[in-house]
C-alpha cells in the first residue's frame, strides 16, 4: 500500500457514506432500526458498529485509544447524532490520510485486541488495508439490506469515485 492509496480510500470512505446515509434519511428511524437478520441486526445496529469499527481503528493509528465496552456498543441512538459523528469521524479521517507517508505505511502498530485482549503487531499498510476493508464489508451490507427496502445506493465502485475519475480522464 502507498500513501495515495490510503487518501483515496479515505475519500472512497467518506463518498460511500454520504450515499448510505443520504439512502437511509430515506426510511424511517423504526426501519432503520428493525432486525432484519445481519450480524449486527438492523441498518442502524450496522451503521453504529461501521462508526465504532473507524474510531476504535483511527484511535490505534493516532495513538489516542477509543475506549470502547465492546463491538456492539452503541454510540448513538438517534439517527442525525449518529450521521453528525459519521461526519466528524470521515474528516478526521482524511486528516490522518493525508499525513500518511510511503515510509510510515512500513512502520510497526502494536495495539490491544478488544476481542481478544492480547498485544497484537502488524505492518502498519496491512493494518491500514484492514480498516479500509472492513468499512466496504459492513457497506456491502448496508447496500443489501436497502435494496431489499427497494432503495438504490447508486454507484459503488471505487474506480467511480469523483477524484479518481477527475485523476484518470483523458
Amino acid at each position: 500500500m502507498h500513501a495515495q492509496q490510503a487518501r483515496d480510500l479515505a475519500s472512497y470512505n467518506r463518498w460511500m457514506n454520504e450515499s448510505i446515509y443520504a439512502a437511509c434519511a430515506k426510511i424511517s428511524d423504526q426501519e432503520r432500526k428493525e432486525d432484519r437478520g445481519a450480524f449486527f441486526k438492523s441498518i442502524h445496529g450496522t451503521l453504529n458498529h461501521l462508526l465504532l469499527g473507524d474510531k476504535i481503528w483511527l484511535g490505534r493509528f493516532l495513538n489516542e485509544p477509543f475506549q470502547v465496552s465492546g463491538l456492539n456498543q452503541e454510540l448513538h441512538s438517534d439517527f442525525e447524532a449518529l450521521q453528525a459523528d459519521r461526519k466528524i469521524t470521515d474528516q478526521k479521517i482524511t486528516d490522518w490520510s493525508h499525513q500518511l507517508t510511503d515510509e510510515a505505511l512500513q512502520d510497526e502498530l502494536r495495539y490491544t485486541s478488544i476481542v481478544n485482549p492480547i498485544t497484537r503487531k502488524y505492518e502498519l499498510w496491512l493494518a491500514v488495508t484492514h480498516f479500509f476493508n472492513h468499512q466496504t464489508h459492513h457497506r456491502g451490507q448496508l447496500t443489501t439490506l436497502l435494496n431489499q427496502l427497494g432503495i438504490d445506493v447508486g454507484v459503488t465502485d471505487l474506480i467511480w469515485l469523483p477524484e479518481v475519475i477527475e485523476r484518470n480522464a483523458p
